[in-house]
């Protein structure tokens, strides 16, 4: 059996096909593949990013910056001295974009200008790191990207 030209681009696109097909199942069907949003309530935060920009904004109007400091044992995050740390009220977030079940929050109390996150908690690589923090009906922002 001869074939001509046309029957062997039609025998091309179908082996192209084919081709495609098998990948699409195969990341489909296999579970070391995760297909899932970055978080459960995606479109919910999309809403709220708004009270986001605005709690960054005041941080910066208001001076309050936060500072990050690395040692051996774990993150310390260094609170302005000027606000009083006792009335400091909010939540660290820890976002580990290589596992969302490494990923944990956890309040903020504090008796002094510092709140350590303990290095058993972290594991070497990155992190995205978001303290939400209230003060004096003032809510304040603060994100930053650590490698540990």
């Amino acid at each position: 059996m001869k074939i001509n030209w046309g029957t062997g681009i039609v025998l091309a696109f179908i082996g192209f096909i084919a081709f495609i097909l098998y990948f699409v199942v195969r990341m489909n069907i296999d579970d070391s593949t995760d297909h899932e949003l970055v978080t459960d309530e995606y479109y919910k935060q999309e809403l709220a990013y708004q009270d986001e920009i605005d709690a960054e904004r005041s941080a910066s109007l208001m001076n309050a910056k936060l500072k990050l400091e690395k040692s051996e044992t774990g993150i310390t995050i260094h609170f302005p001295e000027s606000f009083d740390s006792k009335i400091i009220t909010g939540k660290v977030s820890l976002y580990r974009p290589s596992n969302r079940h490494l990923d944990f929050d956890f309040p903020i109390r504090l008796s002094n200008s510092h709140l350590l996150i303990p290095d058993n908690r972290l594991l070497d690589g990155r992190w995205d790191i978001t303290v939400k923090w209230d003060y004096e009906e003032n809510s304040f922002l603060f994100k930053e990207k650590i490698n540990y």
